[in-house]
């Protein structure tokens, strides 16, 4: 099973701009929250995101994986925080979590390639 996380998040974003025009109050008060939910507090922006990547994975969520993954690398997230956010979401949601753990992995990896080969630019 191959994924390409980058392009998957970008495809989303697009799909998710057609809804936004359709159900624009709906679509913004989701975006409020989502802020809302993932401003720094006295939990960190990279501890939320690792939180979301975890529920992402234990639901099965390849969207949800996508946006969360790059949103924790780029709020600071190490590798070694993923792995252990994987642990929690494994513990936590069995079999299936360790098939979608491997995809988050994958994930962060893709991402992090795009991010160095942004920055070598």
């Amino acid at each position: 099973m191959s994924k390409d996380f980058p392009q998957l998040a970008k495809d989303l974003t697009a799909s998710m701009r057609e809804v936004r025009k359709g159900i624009p109050d709906t679509m913004k008060g989701f975006a409020d929250l989502a802020k809302a939910a993932t401003a720094e507090g006295a939990l960190s922006t990279r501890q939320k995101e690792l939180m979301a990547t975890a529920i992402g994975i234990a639901i099965r969520c390849d969207g949800c994986i996508a946006f969360h993954v790059k949103a924790a690398l780029r709020a600071g997230a190490t590798r070694e925080e993923m792995l252990e956010t994987i642990g929690m979401a494994v513990y936590m949601g069995g079999g299936p979590s360790s098939v979608y753990g491997s995809l988050a992995l994958k994930a962060f990896d893709q991402f992090q390639e795009q991010m160095e080969q942004h920055d070598a630019a």
